[in-house]
């Protein structure tokens, strides 16, 4: 009897991105940012995806955006069509947040980056310890929720 052998699994290819905010003009970090990704996913027979972060409906504008695909094809770089547009998923996110609130892993949350900061850094002076994530990020005051 011959010994079968089980298929490999496909190899899926590594994907890279570059996701920028179309809410002003890129500078040098962006594009060395680009560049990384573009250069490793060429490298790693990889893909390399653009994602615009454009769920800042009042700062980002189609003209940022469109400045956007014209630097980079400037820049020499290429990426997958179509891009993907975060605010054209709004629905999608929607029924994610749902789920998350049915299950009680998520609640509202209307401070500012800036008032949490203050927060935490009135709570420390006074000798208090915040908690914080893993990576040393404040955990969010649990008096907003």
């Amino acid at each position: 009897m011959a010994e079968e052998t089980m298929p490999s699994p496909l190899r899926q290819k590594p994907v890279y991105r570059f996701a920028p905010s179309p809410n002003g003009l890129l500078h040098l970090g962006h594009a060395l940012s680009a560049f990384l990704n573009h250069d490793m996913a060429r490298d790693n027979d990889g893909r390399f995806l653009l994602r615009i972060e454009d769920i800042d409906q009042t700062r980002c504008t189609p003209e940022l955006e469109q400045a956007i695909y014209d630097d980079l094809g400037w820049l020499g770089l290429d990426w997958e069509k179509p891009v993907r547009r975060q605010s054209d998923h709004f629905d999608e996110y929607r029924v994610a947040l749902d789920r998350l609130i049915e299950a009680g892993l998520a609640y509202p949350a209307f401070l500012s980056r800036g008032e949490t900061k203050a927060i935490v850094r009135i709570f420390e002076a006074e000798g208090g310890i915040w908690p914080r994530d893993p990576d040393g990020a404040p955990l969010y005051p649990a008096m907003d929720r």
